[in-house]
């Protein structure tokens, strides 16, 4: 399976457990991978491969939305929408949280799912 990578899409948004973390909100951090095919003659337009400023735009949709308290929840809702996408035949959605509200986590958490059609 080929892939188109899109890395770090940043949002503020307000996603948690914590009362804290949905009131102040908190920065994610989404990557993505799409599984597409380019086995196939296909012409040089962005109509014959997934359109990544559409992925980019589901993934604000998703994080500006409704509040969920999982990183799991987010990632899995982000992923059935990507693979709604025309070509998308698998995706990989990882969210990570880099500043959690936890003592002693340098380095962040986060999930990584995948799905295929």
């Amino acid at each position: 399976m080929d892939r188109i990578i899109v890395e770090e899409i940043i949002c503020y948004a307000h996603h948690g457990v914590l009362p804290e973390e949905i009131q102040l909100g908190q920065e994610f951090r989404v990557s993505l991978e799409l599984g597409i095919d380019l086995d196939r003659p296909f012409e040089d337009t962005i109509g014959e491969v997934p359109d990544y400023r559409k992925a980019i735009m589901i993934v604000e949709e998703i994080m500006y939305g409704e509040s969920c308290h999982l990183l799991e929840t987010l990632a899995c809702r982000i992923a059935n929408k990507l693979l709604t996408l025309q070509e998308v035949e698998e995706v990989t959605v990882e969210i990570r949280k880099p500043n959690p509200p936890l003592p002693g986590v340098q380095g962040g958490v986060g999930v990584i799912i995948n799905r295929k059609k």
